[in-house]
């Protein structure tokens, strides 16, 4: 559904690969009347990312602001989220990926990550895989990275106002008021 009818909220958007999640996140923000700003997790490792990366803006056009973060996602959205302003991250799972990559503490990542989606003063839309309704992963470091990102999720979903399940590009709301656009 387009133009929202109810003002935008913090929103979990989740879904599989290739569901349409990113391009409801997008339309989320668009649709909100709120400056676009994208907060993007990737990183161009390689030439298919890059060449996903740029598919991605190009499909936002030019009307979005754009700061890359594979980290530090808390202190990006402190320092990026404002009054006028729709912020977009997408997505949660590469952020989690590059927090494992880097050794890094992933509870006390995600806890840091929730406190500040509870502080900031402007709406923003997340974007996360929903990993474990797949097959399980072969690999130990496979299997941790499935678990890591169901806790992730569920921390995240528990956290903000609205959750959004995106299938086959139609979205269904989890949590939030029924009556605000989906």
């Amino acid at each position: 559904m387009s133009g929202a009818s109810a003002p935008l909220v913090t929103t979990l958007v989740l879904g599989g690969a290739r569901s349409g999640k990113s391009a409801h996140a997008e339309r989320l923000v668009r649709d909100s009347g709120l400056a676009p700003f994208y907060l993007a997790t990737a990183e161009a490792g390689d030439a298919e990312m890059g060449e996903r990366i740029a598919l991605h803006r190009a499909r936002r056009g030019p009307g979005w602001t754009t700061r890359e973060e594979p980290l530090a996602l808390a202190e990006a959205l402190s320092a990026e989220a404002r009054e006028g302003r729709a912020v977009l991250v997408d997505c949660l799972t590469l952020w989690l990926s590059n927090l494992v990559f880097a050794e890094r503490d992933l509870d006390a990542e995600t806890e840091r990550l929730c406190t500040a989606l509870g502080r900031l003063p402007a709406p923003v839309v997340l974007v996360s895989n929903e990993v474990g309704m797949g097959l399980v992963p072969e690999t130990p470091l496979g299997r941790r990275f499935r678990d890591a990102q169901g806790r992730l999720n569920q921390a995240v979903a528990a956290a903000v106002p609205a959750v959004v399940f995106v299938a086959a590009g139609l979205p269904l709301r989890l949590k939030g008021d029924p009556a605000a656009a989906v």
